[in-house]
């Protein structure tokens, strides 16, 4: 007799979770992957954006240059060993920086990052940056 009443109270609860979950509606979400109009809270949702083959889209242009570095002796070495990992826009994009920055810039890219700069042509690129990117001497 238990048996019976456990398989009865079984089929009761999916009978009643089927009907609870059929009645349950998922505000908002349709099919296509967008939101409905009109629901979330009543938060206006925009339409499915339509794309057709023939379409034209524009964008602003992009600056594709690299910033030239300030004339001097040095330049020439610096664009061989830092362009060969990064552009030297890294070194005209950042703010003026201390004589002792610069240098330690240096270095960090030799020991941190591995640069293989011979030191005599380190001393020459720190010269340079100091020469030219400190904030008493900032090219504007």
């Amino acid at each position: 007799m238990k048996k019976i009443r456990y398989i009865f109270i079984g089929l009761l609860v999916i009978a009643l979770n089927k009907s609870i979950l059929a009645k349950t509606d998922s505000h908002g979400l349709v099919r296509s992957g967008q939101y409905s109009k009109g629901a979330l809270l009543g938060i206006p949702q925009p339409d499915a954006m339509k794309q057709s083959l023939d379409s034209v889209y524009s964008v602003g242009t992009y600056p594709l240059y690299t910033p030239e570095l300030t004339p001097g002796e040095g330049r020439e070495i610096i664009q061989g060993y830092c362009n060969l990992c990064h552009s030297v826009t890294y070194i005209t994009m950042q703010p003026p920086l201390a004589a002792a920055t610069w240098e330690d810039e240096v270095y960090k890219m030799i020991k941190t990052y591995g640069a293989l700069i011979p030191e005599d042509e380190t001393r020459q690129i720190i010269a340079y940056l100091q020469a030219h990117y400190t904030p008493e001497n900032r090219r504007q």
